[in-house]
């Protein structure tokens, strides 16, 4: 059966969002290689006392890897629009928003965060801090628009699952239908009828054969 037109826009608009995330997911990974790349040239050795130096380097790209896998989950989830897939990228996706969620909270309500992270060698934290307060607006309305593409990611998907199962229960209700029907359709006297009336037919002919020879005689 093809998929009805609505359900088929969900779907595309899901393809959407998920293609905007993934997006932001290798903007995220570019942005990490290459301050790994500029960091390697600078020759710089790793701080054994602690975590490597690059450890928000390595977040970040953590944090890109992250957001393309969860992408990539909603991608094939909509283009298939199965509904294990859909529960799979349903999870991760409030798993992320709740990460997302806490971190937000961790950074508003913690004043002193930047004391409590490790010691970054490569000076990239604090120049990434600067970015951000330097363009405080752009940023807030960025970080807005991904936690708003998300939560539609979220809301498309549980659409589609809800979907998925009411059209799996009327599938099951029109097999039962069919099932009660078929014997009412199906008119199994029909042979024994015709098998009957061929049989008498053929034993009237036989009686009534020796009475016309006797009649003849």
């Amino acid at each position: 059966m093809r998929p009805s037109f609505g359900r088929s826009c969900l779907a595309f608009l899901l393809k959407f969002f998920s293609f905007l995330q993934t997006f932001v997911g290798v903007s995220i990974l570019i942005y990490s290689v290459w301050v790994l790349n500029r960091w390697n040239r600078q020759g710089l050795d790793l701080d054994l006392e602690g975590l490597p130096a690059p450890w928000f380097i390595c977040a970040m790209m953590g944090a890109g890897v992250l957001l393309c896998l969860i992408a990539f989950t909603g991608h094939v989830a909509a283009e298939v629009v199965n509904g294990c897939c859909l529960c799979f990228f349903a999870v991760l996706a409030i798993v992320l928003i709740l990460l997302e969620a806490a971190l937000v909270g961790a950074l508003v309500f913690d004043k002193h965060w930047e004391e409590d992270l490790p010691y970054d060698s490569t000076g990239e934290l604090k120049r990434f801090c600067a970015f951000i307060k330097e363009n405080m607006d752009i940023c807030k309305w960025v970080a807005v628009t991904v936690i708003v593409i998300q939560a539609f990611s979220l809301l498309l998907a549980m659409i589609l699952r809800a979907m998925v199962a009411a059209r799996r229960v009327d599938y099951d209700s029109d097999e039962d239908f069919v099932v009660i029907r078929r014997p009412l359709l199906d008119p199994q006297g029909g042979p024994s009828y015709a098998t009957t009336s061929v049989g008498s037919k053929g034993i009237h002919s036989d009686f009534l054969s020796p009475q016309m020879r006797q009649k003849g005689s």
